[in-house]
């Protein structure tokens, strides 16, 4: 993390060539302290002030909120609009892939989408898919526990809800492994040119699918979406389902794996917690909202574009610009959370619900009640039949994949079974 935009030193404090618009965050994945872990330094942040300037994507400056409050309150502030029709400070930049979505609408727009689409996500269903996220659960752990070490990752918490949403949605069997590849070099793309053509490439896939589902007569969730509608006979146009499926399936698995691995990997640095959630699977529902709040699986909220100047402390962010919300820096709010640092299961479940992770606000995440069943059941499965399960490496030699698109996962778990 640099603290000027010529500063190179990780972790730095501010220097005497500190620009005049403040702080520089590092938000770009180029320093591997930072990836491997960012807490300090959004703690160092918080220190400085609630909001700093941050170079993010292509070197563009943004800004970031650290301060916990600061960065709830904007999160329901609707002067942060997420309809990137407000953006100006990027001149350059063109309208996302994404198409008409929810995450990228404000109200009405955005009120009537989610009422839409909450029509078809609702809980009933989401419980209804207990049963077979349980037999995928097992089939997967039954090809790579006799292997008797494998990385979980590769072989497992991404396995599981990438088949979970594509069963959902209607995606064929044959096609999930092009799914997974293009929205793995969207995400963390290895260069520019790879994350567009893998969106040009998910772009036109997600066309034919939804084109086929307008003529055929599917229960899947993609084929309900295209047939539902509210009281008045209102649909979702083309460019609506387009955007709601892309950002449901690649939102759906990406950071469910996350939260399954960093669930895993910070149970087995902390055996005394892993030994009382065996001996009691009542703390099973804690044991995943503390892995929300302490390594959650989203780092920094969606873009937000100011709809006019708005004042954070003593720093006025122009009309315009571009701003993220610190939802990894506001679970850590050392007013909220006692000893907000330690991973800690037994918390009261009060306190440890106080997080952000699944956002916060309009826009918090429709698909939270579908990322806790999986990672429950993955969760309990996986601790039960694994007795032994361990860390293969050193905890100091697990690797985090750069934060690009605002996600925080590890690039592998190596276990032991």
């Amino acid at each position: 993390m640099t603290t000027t935009e010529a500063g190179t030193l990780p972790g730095a404090g501010p220097s005497d060539d500190a620009t005049p618009e403040g702080i520089i965050a590092d938000l770009t994945g180029t320093d591997p302290e930072f990836t491997a872990n960012p807490y300090p330094y959004f703690a160092k942040l918080r220190a400085l002030g609630p909001v700093h300037r941050a170079r993010v994507m292509d070197g563009r400056l943004g800004w970031l909120i650290v301060g916990p409050s600061e960065a709830r309150a904007a999160l329901k502030d609707p002067r942060f609009s997420t309809d990137q029709r407000y953006m100006t400070a990027w001149p350059d930049m063109g309208r996302s892939a994404i198409g008409t979505n929810m995450l990228q609408a404000d109200p009405p727009d955005h009120t009537r989408l989610r009422k839409l689409v909450s029509k078809e996500f609702t809980p009933r269903r989401i419980e209804a898919l207990r049963p077979r996220i349980q037999q995928i659960t097992d089939e997967l752990l039954d090809k790579v526990v006799p292997l008797g070490s494998a990385d979980l990752v590769d072989t497992f918490s991404l396995r599981l809800p990438l088949q979970v949403i594509c069963e959902l949605f209607g995606v064929p069997e044959q096609d999930r492994e092009d799914f997974h590849r293009w929205s793995s070099q969207m995400s963390a793309p290895p260069n520019p040119e790879a994350g567009q053509a893998a969106g040009e490439a998910m772009a036109g896939y997600l066309g034919a699918l939804i084109a086929g589902k307008r003529v055929g007569d599917g229960s899947d969730l993609l084929s309900d979406l295209v047939r539902t509608s509210d009281e008045s006979g209102d649909r979702l146009s083309d460019e609506e389902l387009f955007g709601m499926a892309f950002l449901l399936l690649v939102a759906g698995h990406e950071t469910t794996n996350n939260l399954i691995a960093s669930a895993v990997s910070a149970l087995l640095q902390h055996p005394d917690q892993l030994a009382a959630l065996r001996t009691d699977w009542s703390l099973l529902d804690g044991a995943i909202e503390e892995t929300m709040r302490h390594e959650g699986p989203v780092e920094v909220s969606a873009f937000r574009y100011t709809t006019e100047p708005v004042v954070i402390g003593d720093t006025e962010i122009p009309a315009g610009e571009v701003v993220m919300a610190g939802l990894a820096s506001a679970s850590r709010d050392p007013e909220r959370f006692t000893d907000p640092e330690r991973f800690n299961i037994l918390r009261d479940p009060r306190e440890t619900r106080g997080h952000i992770g699944f956002g916060h606000g309009i826009h918090a995440c429709i698909g939270a009640p579908l990322a806790k069943l999986e990672a429950g059941i993955a969760l309990r499965t996986l601790l039960t039949r694994c007795p032994d399960l361990a860390l293969a490496v050193d905890p100091a030699d697990l690797l985090w994949r750069p934060p690009t698109l605002f996600l925080r996962s590890l690039e592998q778990l190596p276990v032991r079974f």
